[in-house]
């Protein structure tokens, strides 16, 4: 189990004292490919990462699989029991490995109805995580792929806070919904204008003043909800 001196996931920073105490949290470590969710399978336990991010995955079938959402130092998983269902659809597993803290299901049930301002914050996160999916589908449907990588590569740092992120052709491929060869010509374009570098199985982010430009309007509205209804 790891010791985590103090919470590094904002969600839970947000929560006063008292709610806070309410939580029967455990450290946990979050590896890579570790399932938080499948597919239409009950959820016995909710995550709140400190470092690190899960991909929320929407399946359509086997060979169609596009990433809808990102979930890290910012919120939780489990947004369906939040709304008091047991399952979802989709699937969520740890993308880039780090450590959080976990509560199950039950738990989190009696902490929701012992205190209001609990339920109620936990909510507010729900209609931030619903305005990233919202705003994912925007950019998949309407921006280029250059302008798609350049806000997951922001959304990523957001949540691993290093400049350094793991990730392959493949899996960027499909958290954006396109070929490989899409991705490859995408992380070219960022590398000739000096937004990135690449190494094996590593993108470097090197100006990330550039890269939010890039990306323009498509990254920073579920941010700024996140700042207005959390903090």
């Amino acid at each position: 189990m790891l010791a985590l001196s103090a919470p590094g996931n904002r969600l839970l920073a947000a929560l006063s004292p008292a709610d806070f105490k309410l939580l029967n949290l455990q450290s946990v470590p979050l590896r890579l490919r570790q399932d938080l969710e499948r597919p239409n399978r009950p959820i016995d336990d909710v995550y709140f990462p400190h470092i690190g991010f899960a991909s929320v995955v929407a399946i359509q079938s086997k060979t169609v699989q596009v990433e809808v959402g990102l979930i890290g130092c910012e919120g939780m998983s489990g947004t369906c029991v939040v709304l008091g269902n047991d399952r979802s659809p989709h699937s969520t597993y740890i993308q880039a490995e780090g450590e959080g803290q976990r509560i199950t299901v039950t738990d989190l049930r009696e902490a929701m109805q012992a205190s209001g301002s609990l339920r109620t914050l936990l909510l507010r996160y729900v209609q931030v995580f619903m305005v990233q999916t919202a705003h994912t589908a925007i950019a998949n449907a309407r921006a280029t792929i250059d302008v798609r990588l350049a806000r997951w590569l922001l959304m990523a740092q957001d949540r691993v806070r290093d400049n350094k992120l793991p990730m392959t052709h493949e899996f960027l491929a499909l958290m954006l919904g396109v070929r490989r060869a899409g991705v490859t010509e995408a992380l070219q374009s960022l590398v000739r204008e000096k937004l990135i570098t690449t190494e094996r199985g590593v993108v470097v982010i090197l100006n990330r003043k550039g890269l939010e430009r890039t990306a323009g309007d498509a990254y920073g509205t579920p941010e700024a909800e996140f700042r207005r209804l959390i903090g």
